[in-house]
């Protein structure tokens, strides 16, 4: 196994960092509307599918009763 120097490993680590590009603000704020109109359709789309099948259901056992 091998040995890490602290030093050299924050070393690494910065000249990684110095790699990565970051996303602008406008970027960000596109990306988070964007998440919530998704997260807002699945959630109507999850709400009515679990009421068509609670009204299936329903229908289901009320005719077996």
């Amino acid at each position: 196994m091998a040995k890490l120097n602290p030093v050299a490993y924050f070393r690494q680590v910065k000249a990684e960092m110095k790699k990565v590009t970051w996303p602008t603000r406008k970027e960000t704020t596109v990306s988070t509307i964007a998440v919530f109109i998704m997260v807002t359709i699945a959630a109507i789309f999850l709400f009515t599918a679990d009421q068509i099948i609670a009204f299936l259901v329903q229908f289901i056992i009320g005719l077996g009763g």
